[in-house]
């Protein structure tokens, strides 16, 4: 079985830093893409910053210069290291990834069950 994990949440006051870390584990061929989501109370889940194996980034444009998405391939793992923070963005933050399971010809999209994130005003 295919699994992500996240952690690294907490709570942080407004301009200070926060570091996240997901590691997928199980039955894994090989990994496409990972990145991370967030989703505030009554908010959509919105991408905030994704990462191929290849090292290719993307960050959504309001976090683009104060947020850095990295991975680890040999372990599977994406990091997410977050600076200048702003209230507005408390929210749950999801790790997600494009895995080709064991013995499966078919990528499918797993989600972590998320980690909290608070930014103190």
């Amino acid at each position: 079985q295919v699994q992500l994990v996240g952690s690294g949440g907490g709570l942080v006051q407004a301009g200070g830093s926060l570091g996240l870390s997901c590691a997928a584990s199980g039955s894994i061929f090989s990994i496409k893409g990972m990145g991370w989501y967030r989703q505030a109370p009554g908010q959509k889940r919105d991408l905030v910053a994704q990462i191929t194996t290849g090292g290719s980034t993307d960050y959504a444009d309001s976090v683009r210069g104060r947020f850095t998405i990295s991975r680890e391939n040999a372990k599977n793992t994406v990091y997410l290291q977050m600076n200048s923070l702003k209230h507005e963005e408390t929210a749950v933050y999801y790790c997600n990834s494009a895995i080709h399971p064991l013995y499966i010809p078919t990528v499918y999209i797993y989600w972590g069950q998320g980690t909290q994130v608070t930014v103190s005003s």
